[in-house]
């Protein structure tokens, strides 16, 4: 993870990481810290790691993005590499308004990394592609 997240959000995943890989519990002593951190995504976020939303989708050429599965059955594509989801409410809630750090998308990607829990999905370089695209054209 890079640093361009507050370096208490990143101290907060470092230690689930950390406590998930020696005793492989899950993320429910943490949640009172990350209501306080990540404010009201962090339930949700925690809910689409349960449910396994998150696919981590690989090229051949080592390119990555990640596809998580909303609660309305959408899916969103997030970037972990600059924090970024697609979602109409990373757009607002995160860019507009500046009023959360994180969408309950992109949160629950760096949860789902930390615990183990994301799928992983190998697709080609054009499949890799028209998922970007397809983004793109739904935007515009």
């Amino acid at each position: 993870m890079d640093s361009t997240l507050p370096a208490v959000a990143e101290e907060l995943l470092k230690e689930i990481k950390k406590a998930f890989q020696e005793t492989s519990h899950g993320t429910d002593t943490f949640s009172f810290r990350l209501k306080f951190v990540f404010g009201p995504s962090a339930v949700p976020a925690l809910d689409l790691v349960d449910q396994r939303s998150v696919t981590r989708v690989v090229s051949p050429s080592g390119r990555t993005a990640y596809q998580v599965l909303g609660s309305s059955g959408k899916l969103y594509t997030c970037y972990s590499s600059c924090h970024f989801c697609t979602c109409p409410a990373f757009g607002f809630t995160v860019l507009q308004k500046s009023e959360s750090l994180l969408c309950k998308h992109i949160l629950a990607v760096y949860l789902s990394q930390a615990t183990g829990a994301c799928q992983e999905l190998t697709v080609s370089e054009e499949q890799l592609t028209s998922i970007l695209l397809a983004e793109e054209e739904d935007e515009g």
